[in-house]
């Protein structure tokens, strides 16, 4: 993994480069794009934690994790989760490590703040991401969210 690799927070001097990131086409299908992720961290507040992904001065992704959110209040109100709630890498720079890089830095930052398990959901299906996240050790919980996989990482 390049030492060149960092996060930052969107601000409003990269937030025109972080709308115009977009991933390959036959993906839009299995992640939202930038501004809904942006429009759903501010209403979400403090549970949402968006960055950006940078290669030295190159954006090459966008992250948003979910923090300490109420899963299920009406199965279990003391069920709290978090991980990662979207991924885009931009379609140009996949299969570089930037997927691995952004899961990695949602475990620490989750790890940080003293949890124990993050979780991620995916569209089933050839074109979704299923794959590329159980080769980083997810395993799925049997639930589902949305109709989406929801599986789990030890942090």
């Amino acid at each position: 993994m390049p030492a060149s690799l960092r996060l930052e927070k969107i601000t409003p001097a990269n937030v025109d480069a972080a709308l115009a990131l977009r991933v390959r086409p036959h993906q839009e299908k299995n992640v939202a794009p930038v501004s809904t992720s942006l429009a759903e961290a501010y209403a979400f507040g403090d549970t949402a934690w968006p960055r950006l992904i940078f290669d030295g001065d190159q954006l090459v992704g966008f992250l948003m994790a979910f923090i300490d959110i109420q899963w299920a209040p009406e199965k279990d109100p003391d069920d709290r989760r978090s991980g990662l709630w979207r991924l885009n890498i931009a379609a140009d720079r996949q299969g570089s490590g930037y997927g691995r890089f952004a899961v990695e830095a949602v475990r620490e930052e989750i790890r940080r703040r003293g949890g124990s398990l993050m979780y991620v959901s995916w569209e089933p299906g050839e074109d979704g991401p299923g794959d590329f996240y159980r080769k980083l050790g997810f395993r799925e919980t049997g639930e589902t969210s949305g109709g989406q996989t929801v599986a789990f990482l030890d942090v």
